[in-house]
């Protein structure tokens, strides 16, 4: 079985659409992630996803935003997102949230507690606005939050 060349097959899609410039992929030199450095039943964890939790903001105005665990939605909204509608769908909230989940680990000690908030970023194709001003708003109200691991969930 061969992989899936997936930046060679993207970049002939856009490539089809008309798009004369090619989408620059994302790179560090550095990598923006550190090791955990005490047990995980003594961690902090947060969520951070991109299933939009307030749908009447529209979308040109959507920021990176925080919400407390205690007022997470039953539903998302979803609608607007990329991803496969024919074959799957998002009725089962654990399948990109699993805050039950957390919780259970939470009571059996699997996990110290969860941070007071949990994390909305939008789902954008701007490098800049991700590297400027979504990364720098989380990763301050995890740092307030005293976070020890993000969990971060794409829908």
């Amino acid at each position: 079985m061969s992989s899936i060349q997936y930046i060679r097959r993207t970049r002939d899609y856009y490539r089809a659409q008309g798009f004369k410039k090619d989408y620059i992929w994302a790179h560090f030199d550095e990598i923006p992630f550190s090791p955990l450095v005490k047990p995980l039943a003594d961690c902090t964890i947060t969520l951070v996803t991109t299933a939009v939790v307030e749908p009447e903001i529209p979308k040109p105005i959507r920021e990176a935003s925080s919400y407390p665990f205690s007022e997470v939605p039953t539903n998302f909204h979803t609608d607007d997102s990329a991803w496969d509608k024919v074959t799957t769908n998002t009725d089962d909230r654990q399948s990109y949230f699993p805050l039950e989940v957390l919780r259970e680990f939470v009571a059996s000690k699997r996990i110290a507690k969860l941070a007071p908030r949990f994390h909305f970023v939008p789902t954008e194709y701007s490098q800049s606005n991700t590297l400027e001003k979504d990364a720098p708003t989380i990763l301050e109200a995890c740092t307030t939050d005293q976070v020890d691991i993000a969990l971060l969930i794409p829908l």
